[in-house]
């Protein structure tokens, strides 16, 4: 038997969440301390998962499978096509700069005697990325959904027991509007989920088991017959649960209450991170099961997608909380993903992919850096700042740097993505690919005038004293940035794992890419 590479980079940072929540109360630093070391050595096995996976080789490669749950066909089914690599690598090098940006989120508040959970804290982001490696890697549709629906738990409590302190009002009203977030967050996600499980049984009813391969091999073949009706509510079962977790207009309205209300470094989680298996979803199962409902859905998809992209990107304008500002952000970033998708084009799905990698690193640059913003004043309201470039100059760069990778600058990680995106979707649909452009603009703006409004101007007494980025902080922020240098200027080492599977998800939909129209010569 092969060794179970998959199974032991998902293994390692479940072992040490049990691991960190056992370390002694008063050994809050160990527990600090072990959670980083184990975020690090799972970051280790995802660079080995990247280099041994064959872009030219099997769709499906580091492939195991084992009984599970013999009497319903469930198995334990894992495997990693260029997408899910991409992803993977995506999320463990996230989470050691999550776990160093929060070193102190879970440690004694200032204006109370009592300790925080800190080894929960940091026990419970290791939980989200084993489950969420682990959902990047299952074949098995009914494995997949048992993960789908778990992230949620750890990720209720981080919200709702570990929110942000920077909250206007009293600690009273701080505590409900944390729990308001984390029950919406919880709700949304569990009815999409409870959808998505009736989708999961009916899909089992019509072709008696859950693997993805199976399925989609038998009805490449012709051996699994799906009545068009039936295809259709299956597919709009699983694609109403991804959109919620995308999140897409208008099943987006948890995420700006759930990521205003967390701690910069768990908003990362969110949106860096576990929102990604949404979208990742949405091209592994929806495309892979239902060919012919995805492309029978793609119109009205394209159009929640081109709300979503201008929807956000206006109201990202009108904030005036620099988190809820972000949010809105990342819905807007979120429909460029969706719209590159459903382009079904190549250019458009390889841009999608490589948006989910490049977003979760520039949103992870900006909120960071935003977050040891709002530490140092105890605001996230945009009025109350002015003028910190003139008394911190490294952080209003770094915080410049990351909200012109949030507006897609050319030379910055983002920007390939997006020109991607924005190519593929004009090749097959222009009207929407013009209208999706609007959101360039509009992120301009609400980056622009954030950065204006923060930053610039005279020095308001308040920041007067700010202190600039620490040397922890800069092992946070400075490596983010030069990824988001590095793969704007240098993007093959992605595109060369990811363009091969957008090849079989376009094979899978039986889509090509349109040819150009060219004038004939004179």
């Amino acid at each position: 038997m092969s060794f179970p590479l998959l199974t032991v980079t998902a293994a390692v940072p479940a072992v040490g969440a049990i691991l960190t929540a056992a370390v002694p109360a008063a050994r809050r630093t160990a527990a600090k301390w072990l959670a980083l070391l184990v975020s690090l050595a799972t970051l280790v096995l995802a660079a080995v998962v990247f280099v041994r996976f064959e872009p030219g080789g099997e769709r499906y490669q580091l492939t195991e499978s084992h009984a599970w749950i013999k009497d319903f066909g469930v198995r334990y089914e894992l495997g990693v096509d260029g997408i899910g690599v991409a992803l993977i690598a995506l999320t463990a090098l996230l989470i050691p700069f999550v776990i160093l940006a929060g070193w102190h989120d879970a440690d004694q508040e200032a204006s109370s005697k009592r300790w925080r959970p800190t080894q929960g804290f940091f026990a419970l982001i290791l939980m989200v990325e084993a489950m969420v490696i682990l959902s990047f890697e299952a074949t098995d549709v009914f494995l997949f959904y048992i993960l789908f629906e778990a992230m949620l738990i750890p990720m209720y409590f981080l919200i709702g027991g570990f929110g942000d302190r920077a909250h206007a009002g009293s600690d009273e009203n701080a505590a409900a509007q944390r729990s308001y977030a984390a029950v919406k967050f919880l709700l949304y996600n569990l009815v999409g989920g409870l959808i998505m499980l009736a989708a999961v049984i009916g899909l089992y009813v019509v072709a008696g088991n859950f693997s993805l391969t199976e399925v989609a091999e038998a009805r490449a073949n012709g051996s699994l017959e799906m009545a068009t009706s039936t295809e259709r509510w299956l597919f709009l079962g699983f694609f109403f649960a991804f959109a919620v977790k995308a999140p897409l207009w208008p099943l987006h309205t948890w995420l700006p209450n759930a990521m205003g209300e967390a701690t910069a470094p768990v908003a990362v989680l969110i949106t860096a991170v576990v929102d990604k298996v949404g979208t990742f979803a949405m091209l592994r199962f929806c495309l892979g099961l239902f060919p012919e409902a995805s492309k029978w859905a793609t119109p009205a998809i394209v159009v929640l997608a081109l709300i979503s992209i201008v929807y956000g990107a206006l109201l990202a304008v009108g904030q005036r909380d620099i988190k809820r500002l972000v949010a809105y952000a990342s819905i807007s970033h979120f429909g460029f993903i969706i719209l590159g998708i459903f382009a079904m084009t190549t250019q458009g799905q390889s841009g999608a992919t490589l948006y989910m990698v490049n977003h979760g690193i520039s949103t992870a640059a900006l909120m960071l850096v935003a977050g040891f913003l709002i530490s140092r004043r105890g605001s996230r309201l945009i009025a109350d700042y002015g003028g910190v470039q003139k008394v911190a100059p490294v952080l209003a760069g770094t915080f410049l740097i990351g909200g012109l990778a949030t507006l897609s600058l050319p030379g910055l990680a983002p920007f390939v993505s997006e020109f991607l995106v924005l190519v593929g979707t004009y090749a097959r649909y222009p009207v929407a690919g013009v209208i999706a452009t609007t959101g360039i603009v509009l992120a301009a703006l609400y980056t622009l005038v954030l950065y204006q409004r923060t930053m610039t101007g005279p020095v308001k007494e308040e920041v007067r004293t700010m202190p600039d980025l620490r040397v922890r902080e800069l092992a946070v922020v400075v490596p983010l940035i030069a990824l988001l240098i590095f793969l704007g200027v240098f993007p093959k080492p992605l595109t060369d794992v990811v363009n091969p599977a957008v090849q079989h998800t376009m094979s899978d939909v039986q889509q090509k890419d349109p040819t150009p129209e060219v004038e004939a010569a004179k």
